[in-house]
């Protein structure tokens, strides 16, 4: 799911390079994760699971222990390792304890119209769902070359972190559309101001 394909009243990113880095984005500019709907919605663009798994089962757990988790994450992406940084290191423990648990299983299995398809074994647990971020997150963090692609987007006021695959790493926004365009009209205004004066 790409940035405006979520329905109102609120929208979800998933192009941040890593579904951790798409869960860090879900508190910028706001909040997104305050409700089971979102929350499930977040779960399945970010391809978590896949469409139509069932997350009926989801209880008002669940927001919480996501957004415990993207602080966790956070402290880890923004931070530096050092000797006696205890929020660095409570929040390295923490990631590394969600991450021992299982993920959910995938199996492939004929689709309706007879070509494998992607379904879960059964409705996946909260925990095994964390674990699929947190597992997502370590492998980032112990990826040299993708710890030094990581960027914070140079748009005013915007704190989203994303993973700069493009050629040459010159990627200065997490969106074009989104921030790269403010910064476009922001410049044309400018110019237009000082052509008038």
């Amino acid at each position: 799911m790409a940035l405006g394909t979520a329905t109102a009243p609120y929208e979800l990113r998933f192009d941040a390079g890593r579904i951790c880095l798409d869960l860090l984005s879900t508190a910028q500019p706001q909040e997104r994760l305050d409700s089971l709907p979102v929350l499930r919605a977040w779960i399945t663009g970010s391809g978590l699971v896949p469409a139509g798994t069932d997350l009926a089962h989801a209880d008002a757990g669940w927001p919480p222990a996501f957004r415990e988790l993207r602080a966790q994450i956070d402290r880890l992406v923004r931070g530096r390792p050092g000797a006696g940084v205890t929020a660095y290191d409570f929040a390295l423990a923490r990631v590394n304890d969600l991450a021992r648990t299982a993920p959910p299983a995938p199996r492939a299995v004929r689709g309706e119209d007879g070509q494998l398809v992607r379904r879960l074994e059964g409705s996946p647990g909260c925990t095994a769902l964390l674990a699929s971020v947190a597992r997502d997150a370590v492998d980032l963090l112990t990826d040299p070359v993708a710890r030094a692609a990581l960027r914070q987007c140079e748009g005013d006021n915007c704190r989203i972190v994303y993973l700069d695959t493009s050629r040459g790493r010159r990627r200065r926004w997490c969106s074009s559309e989104v921030c790269g365009n403010r910064e476009r009209v922001a410049r044309h205004r400018r110019r237009a101001a000082l052509a008038r004066a």
